[in-house]
């Protein structure tokens, strides 16, 4: 568009002649044959048309029960770099997992270290396996996340809690490493 624009301009200027019982049309910079391009009559109008759709707004009265989007079951299409498990599966088991220590380190006064180190790796992976099932259930059956989040319990809601309870996981773990002890 952007091409044929400019190439309109310059065969309409003042620098473009039309040379006598040939059809080309000559200017300074270059030489077009006359059925590459159309000629463009001076003071012509350009109509513009727009085929995009309206939007029908939903109407208040009317209860149509909505269509669930339906994602991929591919196994690889679930864990790719961008697909709906990896991120989702993390995010849920951070937040388990950083009330889980805070709630522990509140308690018996235990850094998350020693937690790990006394009998909490069965319980992470107990909880990560059940999770992650639950968490894999309705992606294998076309379900998207998406289409179960209404008010302020949105998937956007949820990505963004997983990201900061990872982020706290690590900052916990990091802080009570260097300061040698329990953050509490």
């Amino acid at each position: 568009m952007a091409a044929s624009s400019a190439m309109q301009s310059i065969l309409a200027s003042p620098l473009t002649r039309v040379v006598s019982n040939r059809s080309t049309r000559v200017n300074q910079f270059l030489i077009i044959p006359t059925n590459y391009v159309s000629p463009v009559p001076r003071n012509a109008s350009m109509r513009v048309r727009c085929n995009a759709k309206k939007e029908q707004p939903e109407s208040v009265t009317t209860s149509t029960p909505r269509s669930t989007p339906k994602v991929s079951t591919n196994f690889l299409d679930l864990f790719a770099f961008s697909g709906p498990a990896p991120e989702r599966i993390n995010g849920r088991l951070a937040m388990i997992g950083f009330v889980a220590a805070m709630v522990v380190e509140l308690s018996s006064g235990e850094d998350v270290f020693a937690q790990i180190s006394n009998g909490g790796i069965p319980w992470f992976l107990g909880t990560s396996i059940v999770l992650s099932l639950a968490s894999l259930i309705p992606l294998f059956k076309g379900i998207s996340v998406e289409s179960k989040s209404e008010g302020v319990m949105t998937s956007d809601a949820e990505m963004w809690n997983g990201r900061f309870a990872m982020l706290g996981l690590v900052a916990l773990a990091l802080t009570e490493y260097v300061k040698g002890g329990t953050l509490i």
